[in-house]
């Protein structure tokens, strides 16, 4: 459904080490610079773009909105919340765990970044 997301953040270095610490623990691999002085992951599944904003503004999260990535394995979900808290991101939410609904267990780990963009992991535990 998307082919990207671009998030506005203040700090692009800070920024980069926090997200290449993140996505770097789901296998992804760190962001590179472009032309432009964005930050740029990109994976078969999507690309994520880490920019200041074009307007000149500072950089602010929106109220709301969460961006949630993929996680192969449960483990992978704490490791991606430990790679945040450690490079600049807060926790919130619960603590990382499974909470159920809508029929399916979900493994989720939420996280902000150092920009205060609300971000989550997230595992579908098979059922039995």
């Amino acid at each position: 459904m998307f082919s990207h997301v671009m998030l506005g953040v203040n700090n692009i270095e800070t920024s980069k080490k926090f997200y290449d610490a993140t996505l770097g623990a789901l296998g992804i691999a760190p962001g590179k610079i472009d032309p432009k002085g964005r930050c740029v992951y990109m994976t078969p599944t999507g690309i994520l773009l880490l920019t200041k904003p074009i307007n000149g503004e500072p950089a602010c999260h929106g109220n709301g909105s969460t961006l949630g990535f993929a996680a192969e394995t449960t483990a992978l979900a704490d490791a991606w919340h430990a790679a945040g808290v450690a490079n600049g991101g807060t926790a919130c939410e619960d603590a990382p765990g499974i909470r159920s609904g809508a029929g399916m267990d979900l493994y989720l780990a939420y996280l902000r970044d150092p920009d205060g963009n609300k971000l989550c992991a997230l595992h579908r535990v098979a059922k039995d």
